[in-house]
C-alpha cells in the first residue's frame, strides 16, 4: 500500500499522521533524508519540480527518469528500505512553457506529466494555475479553466499509468494534489514589504470552490475514480518567507480554513514554503490538517551553513592550499547573476549579505558549478586531513558534532556536513511521526 494513503487512512481514524517533502536536488541534502528515513524508519517523499527535471533535462539536466535512477542510487548507499521511499512530482504543467501558446505549453506538459508517471513517481500534483501566452495577463485564472488544463493532464497521468501496468503489475496508481495558493517554484521574487500584509491566508470560500469545481470537472470527463486518488490540496494556511523575515504559522488566522478541511475526509492540506517555521509550528500545522509540509530552502541553508562552519575551521587549522569556499562562491553568483539577481535587491553591502545569508537561499543554484565544487572538494580533504580537535567542532558546529558523537558515526567532514542538514529534518520529522 502506498505510504500517502497510510498516512491519509490514520487521519481518517483521528491520528495527526503527516508527511514532510523534501524539494532538493543536492545530494548531499538526499543522502541526509534517506539516511534520516532509514534512522527512524520513516517513509521519505522527496520531489522534483517541473523546472528542476523536464523532458529537456531542466535546470538539473536531469530528466524524470534520470532523477529518480539518481534518487534510488542514494537510496540503496543509504540502506533505505524501497517500500519507504516516495517520489513526487511538484508544480507539473506549463511552468515552464509560460510565453508559448496554450496548445504548445499543454502539449508539452502532457508529455511532461506522462514522463513522471512512467518514470516510477506516484504523488503528482498538477498545477496549471499560471497564465500561458493566450491568457489575459491582468485576469486570475477561473478555477474553470484551471480545472479544464488539469483534467487533461490527469488524461495523460492516467494512460501512461495503463500503459506501464502490464509491465510492473505492482506499480501503486498516481495520487494526485491540485491546487496552487503559493509563489512559484524557487520562491517570490523581489521583496514585497511586510509579510503579514502580503501574504493571505486561504479562505474556506476558496477552498471549497476549488475542490467543488475540479470534482464536477472531472466527473464531466468521466475520471471520477481518477478523482478518488485526489488526496491534497495546496492552500495558503499563512506561513511564508523572505530574505529576512518569517511569518509564522498562526492557528488561529489559520482556523476558518482548517475546520472546513472536517467537511472533506481523506483529503488533507499540502502547505508549501514551509520552511524555517519552528518545530512546534509545523506540529501544530500538521495538527490542523496541513499534513503535507513541503521544505527546500532551508534544508540547503543547513547545507550552506555546514559549508561555511568548515570553511572557518579550515582557516584555524590549514595552512598552504586553502578553499576559500566562500570567496569562491560569492564570485561565481557576482558572475552569473541569473539566478538571485530578481530575488535581491539593495546596496552593494546589502547584496553582499544576502548573496551569502539570505533566507532565500539562492546560492544553493551555485553549488553544481565547476569552480564551486571543486573548491568544495578541497575544503572536505583539507578537513579531513587536519585532524580538528573536538573543541574546535563544537565552537563551529556543535549540534552536528553532537549528533556524530551520539550515533558513534565517524566525524568526518561529510558526516558533519549532513549532521548539520539533518538538524532541519529533525524538526520535520517531530511535527509528522
Amino acid at each position: 500500500m502506498n505510504q500517502l494513503t497510510q498516512i491519509i487512512k490514520k487521519r481518517i481514524n483521528g491520528e495527526p499522521a503527516g508527511i514532510y517533502s523534501a524539494c532538493s536536488a543536492n545530494e548531499y541534502v538526499l543522502s541526509a533524508v534517506l539516511e534520516a528515513g532509514r534512522e527512524n524508519s520513516t517513509p521519505v517523499l522527496i520531489e522534483a519540480t517541473a523546472n528542476q527535471c523536464n523532458q529537456f533535462g531542466g535546470y538539473t539536466g536531469m530528466k524524470p527518469a534520470d532523477f529518480m535512477s539518481f534518487v534510488k542510487q542514494l537510496a540503496k548507499k543509504s540502506a533505505l528500505p524501497p517500500e519507504l521511499l516516495i517520489m513526487g512530482g511538484d508544480h507539473l504543467g506549463p511552468l515552464t512553457w509560460q510565453n508559448e501558446s496554450e496548445d504548445s505549453a499543454m502539449r508539452k506538459s502532457e508529455e511532461l506529466v506522462s514522463l513522471y508517471v512512467s518514470a516510477g513517481f506516484t504523488k503528482i500534483h498538477v498545477d496549471t494555475s499560471m497564465r500561458v501566452a493566450d491568457d489575459d495577463k491582468n485576469a486570475r485564472l477561473s478555477d474553470e479553466i484551471i480545472a479544464n488544463r488539469t483534467v487533461r493532464l490527469v488524461k495523460a497521468a492516467e494512460a501512461a499509468y495503463a500503459r506501464m501496468k502490464p509491465d510492473f503489475p505492482q506499480a501503486p496508481e498516481p495520487l494526485y494534489i491540485i491546487g496552487s495558493e503559493v509563489p512559484i517554484p524557487g520562491g517570490a521574487q523581489e521583496h514585497e514589504g511586510d509579510q503579514e500584509e502580503s501574504v493571505e491566508v486561504t479562505t474556506p470560500e476558496q477552498f471549497s470552490a476549488t475542490y467543488e469545481t475540479f470534482k464536477e470537472v472531472f466527473r464531466a470527463n468521466r475520471l471520477e475514480e481518477a478523482f478518488s486518488r485526489v488526496i491534497g490540496v495546496v492552500v495558503q494556511p499563512g506561513v511564508e518567507f523572505g530574505d529576512d523575515e518569517i511569518m509564522e504559522y498562526d492557528r488561529e488566522k489559520a482556523a476558518a480554513l482548517t475546520n472546513r478541511l472536517k467537511r472533506y475526509p481523506g483529503i488533507v492540506f499540502e502547505g508549501h514554503s514551509t520552511d524555517y517555521q519552528t518545530r512546534g509550528k509545523l506540529k501544530q500545522m500538521v495538527e490542523d490538517g496541513i499534513a503535507i509540509l513541503k521544505v527546500g530552502p532551508a534544508l540547503t541553508f543547513y547545507l550552506r551553513e555546514a559549508f561555511f562552519a568548515l570553511t572557518d575551521i579550515e582557516k584555524e587549522l590549514c595552512s598552504g592550499s586553502l578553499s576559500n569556499f566562500k570567496e569562491v562562491l560569492d564570485n561565481e553568483m557576482i558572475a552569473n547573476p541569473g539566478n538571485w539577481i530578481k530575488h535581491y535587491s539593495g546596496s552593494d553591502k546589502e547584496l553582499s549579505f544576502k548573496r551569502k545569508y539570505s533566507l532565500s537561499d539562492r546560492c544553493r543554484y551555485y553549488f553544481p558549478a565547476k569552480n564551486v565544487n571543486d573548491s568544495l572538494g578541497r575544503l572536505i580533504a583539507n578537513i579531513d586531513s587536519s585532524n580538528a580537535p573536538i573543541s574546535l567542532l563544537s565552537q563551529f558546529l556543535p549540534t552536528a558534532l553532537a549528533r556524530l558523537r551520539e550515533s558513534g558515526a565517524a566525524i568526518t567532514a561529510e558526516n558533519l556536513i549532513k549532521a548539520r542538514v539533518k538538524d532541519c529534518i529533525e524538526d520535520y520529522l517531530f511535527a509528522t511521526i
